[in-house]
């Protein structure tokens, strides 16, 4: 299972949140590019990065994310506020490994399904749950469709994967949180990647058994510091297989 460090920024810093809520952040004091450069040094494959700033449309952190993605030495997965063709090829082209959709998506689903096409194993498909509905616009926008209904709309648009992330749950009830993501994972034909489950090395090991979950985000963990980016990839490692000896 692929273990995704996760890095929130708004207005140039690394912040985490509680139930989707951006204007209510918890900020912490580290250096964003510094914080990447450790996630790539403890060993990690992928990172993840959300600009809360773009998902609000109030601003942007691209000279930060910039330097990100130059110097950080792993591929990064990127979101927030991808909302045009342009936009999304823009980041491609600044070298993003991948390009995490979710509003576009519900907009503009054949579109969504061209860049998928034209971009194979770069565009991410986000499907933010609140109250059994899909979410939108930084989650303050309910759609119309259920997220079972909402992935199988999609069919076999060849995402490089799908983030599903229960918002209304978030942190508080893990159990639930797993019962909805790997039922979703079921309809997917594409890997998904849970969101918002992970507190501590126990839950990566939960979800490892999930065999249809193929990653998590791992991102409030490690900075409150209940679990390492070492810790999380150790447990996310296959079981080794028992062999028989023949005598």
């Amino acid at each position: 299972m692929m273990i995704y460090p996760t890095m929130e920024l708004q207005d140039g810093h690394c912040v985490t949140l509680d139930k989707g809520q951006l204007d209510a952040a918890m900020s912490w004091h580290v250096d964003p590019v510094e914080t990447a450069r450790e996630f790539a040094s403890a060993g990690a494959e992928w990172m993840h990065l959300t600009d809360f700033n773009a998902v609000e449309g109030k601003g942007d952190n691209a000279t930060l994310i910039e330097e990100i993605i130059r110097s950080v030495g792993i591929p990064v997965q990127l979101g927030g506020g991808m909302r045009s063709r342009e936009h999304i090829e823009h980041w491609l082209e600044k070298g993003a490994g991948r390009i995490v959709v979710g509003t576009l998506a519900s907009r503009d689903p054949h579109l969504v399904e061209e860049l998928a096409r034209h971009h194979p194993d770069q565009i991410v498909l986000a499907v933010d749950v609140w109250q059994g509905q899909v979410m939108s616009d930084g989650w303050r926008q309910s759609g119309a469709f259920t997220p079972k209904a909402y992935i199988e709309a999609f069919g076999d648009t060849p995402f490089a994967g799908i983030i599903i992330t229960d918002i209304d749950s978030d942190m508080t009830d893990v159990e639930a949180q797993l019962g909805l993501i790997s039922g979703l994972a079921r309809t997917a034909r594409a890997p998904v990647i849970a969101s918002g489950v992970v507190r501590t090395a126990d839950d990566i090991s939960r979800l490892k058994y999930i065999g249809s979950i193929s990653g998590a985000l791992v991102g409030r963990a490690l900075f409150r510091k209940t679990l390492t980016v070492e810790q999380a990839l150790e447990m996310a490692m296959p079981e080794p297989e028992m062999i028989a000896e023949f005598q």
